[in-house]
């Protein structure tokens, strides 16, 4: 449950990569450890926000988790039926992505995980 084709945070965020742009979303395994998604807080289109800062809020029945950006850039669109139907995000995480940012430093692209190395970091935490 962890496509080939996407990269990978150690908080678990995943970013895939179009162009100049690139999407970021929750894994799997977040989505699972939180369980019933709630609430999605999401920032607004035009915030600059850099990598390592708070990206939005994931809520669930049991917990509130952070969502942190994964690399730095600008926000271009924020996926509303999420934050209208936040339980979407149970249902299938990686078609339901969060946030669209342009990417502000294409180098920080190379600091994520591959597939491979990020089920290493879910197989460590299981």
């Amino acid at each position: 449950m962890i496509p080939e084709d996407l990269k990978y945070t150690k908080t678990h965020e995943w970013v895939k990569v179009e162009g100049n742009k690139a999407k970021i979303g929750i894994t799997y395994h977040a989505q699972e450890q939180l369980h019933d998604i709630v609430y999605v807080e999401l920032p607004n289109v035009g915030d600059e926000i850099a990598k390592g800062d708070n990206l939005g809020v994931v809520e669930s029945v049991k917990a509130a988790s952070d969502i942190y950006a994964p690399i730095s850039g600008k926000v271009v669109a924020v996926n509303d039926e999420v934050v209208n139907s936040p339980e979407l995000l149970n249902q299938d995480p990686y078609k339901n992505w969060l946030v669209e940012m342009e990417i502000t430093n294409p180098s920080e692209l190379d600091e994520l995980l591959s597939a491979e190395e990020y089920k290493k970091v879910v197989e460590e935490e299981s």
